[in-house]
């Protein structure tokens, strides 16, 4: 994990990647991601985010990400029980 880690924090200084580019793209990644894999269960995605819910919804207005909730219940009680 950690080779994996050095190796993307390379690419983003080799490209000119400033901090707050790095971390906007860390952030709306693992927002986008995480709400996937709880179906776009807010709840879910902000416990596993370890964000609170608010937090998550206002992020998500600055990232322009859009939650289209999908009927997977069985995903969201995955999420919600890890």
């Amino acid at each position: 994990m950690k080779q994996s880690f050095d190796r993307l924090v390379d690419d983003l200084m080799d490209c000119g990647f400033f901090l707050e580019q790095a971390v906007e793209i860390l952030e709306r990644t693992l927002i986008a991601r995480t709400l996937e894999r709880t179906g776009g269960n807010r709840s879910a995605a902000s416990k596993l985010l370890g964000i609170h819910r608010n937090t998550l919804q206002r992020k998500m207005l600055d990232f322009k990400l859009e939650c289209k909730p999908q009927k997977t219940p069985a995903a969201v009680r995955r999420a919600a029980a890890s």
